[in-house]
Formats: C-alpha cells, structure tokens, sequence
C-alpha cells in the first residue's frame, strides 16, 4: 500500500528562509531511506512562510521508520523553533 503524507507548515515572521532550508535539507536523506518514493516541499509563490511538503512511502511502517532516524528527529526540533503554528499532517491512501 503506498501512502502519501501532506505536511503543511507556516514560518514565523522572520522564519521564512530557515523553514525552506530545513525543508530541502530533508528530501535528499528521505530519499535515501528504504521506502520513501518521492519527497518534495512546494512553496506558496502568495505567502513565503507557508510551505507544503508531499511525500510518498512504501506504507505506514516505512513512515515510522522516517520518524525514528536522526535527520528527521534534528529537522522535527529545528521546525519547533520556526513554525507559527502547528504543522498540519495528512496521511492519505489511495482508493
């Protein structure tokens, strides 16, 4: 079962720059992870701070597995400092 995950995150004033790095500095070592189909974060050209990333994983174990690596546990409390509000997590399946 493939699994798409839509994360979507806004920056706090001043944030904008750090969030898009952060963001971009996890799609290669995603990439890299046994499971993980695509990674890709989007930019809304309307608003600089609001971010969506879109991913693809092999199923929802390979998504836990991307949960638990050091790359993503850095990223998750870097994201902490920055983010305006909470990041919004959707997990879809395909029907």
């Amino acid at each position: 079962m493939s699994l798409h995950v839509v994360a979507e995150l806004r920056a706090a004033a001043g944030h904008e720059d750090r969030l898009r790095t952060a963001l971009e500095s996890m799609i290669e070592p995603s990439l890299s992870e046994p499971g993980c189909r695509s990674c890709q974060p989007f930019s809304n050209p309307n608003e600089p701070g609001h971010m969506v990333v879109v991913e693809e994983w092999d199923g929802p174990d390979a998504l836990e597995n991307h949960f638990a690596t050091d790359h993503f546990r850095h990223i998750a409390g870097v994201l902490e400092s920055i983010v305006a509000e909470p990041i919004v997590i959707r997990r879809l399946v395909a029907e």
